[in-house]
């Protein structure tokens, strides 16, 4: 299988490539479960952070990202939108969000206790990787709906066009690969 190498600083991965179109190819990041590469870069983008009082997920690959960063902050609690409405939502705020790497719709949703934490809040979104935007863009909306004031929005990784963002906050760029089959 063809890999990319990424390094940053003294970490370094070989991720797959992995096709997710007949023209398109991404090198798979995945941080679940890689202990060592969560706990080196949560302090180094939680030194890029402007002040904020909570931090914001989406489930389930920002989460140890998420917890390392509050850690890194002082914080005592931070938020994780869910990707379905659970039996313990009495009043789930929700909006919908289609990403790169799961190409459907999905729901995010808050509870109740969420939307009061967020509420009158500066707010960071926190997740692995930035790629389209889309998933980034939909965890916003969902804050603003709460109250919330989104004043940064952080990332690992900024993926393709990513990296020309000037709204986001990350470590480093990771490229989109062009399947060779493509006539693009």
């Amino acid at each position: 299988m063809e890999t990319y190498t990424l390094v940053i600083g003294a970490i370094q991965r070989e991720l797959p490539i992995v096709s997710i179109s007949d023209e398109l190819s991404i090198a798979s990041f995945v941080i679940l479960g890689d202990t060592e590469l969560v706990a080196y870069t949560a302090p180094l983008l939680a030194d890029k952070l402007p002040e904020v009082d909570v931090l914001v997920t989406a489930e389930a690959k920002g989460i140890p990202l998420v917890y390392e960063v509050s850690k890194q902050l002082g914080m005592k609690q931070y938020v994780v939108a869910r990707k379905s409405i659970k039996p313990y939502m009495e009043t789930p705020l929700v909006n919908e969000v289609v990403s790169i790497t799961t190409q459907k719709k999905q729901v995010l949703c808050l509870d109740t206790n969420d939307v009061e934490h967020i509420k009158n809040k500066r707010v960071a979104i926190i997740d692995d990787v930035i790629s389209t935007g889309q998933s980034i863009r939909g965890l916003e909306e969902l804050v603003e709906k709460a109250g919330g004031q989104v004043v940064a929005r952080a990332a690992i990784l900024a993926e393709g066009n990513a990296a020309t963002r000037d709204d986001i906050i990350y470590l480093k760029k990771l490229p989109l690969f062009r399947n060779k089959r493509s006539k693009k």
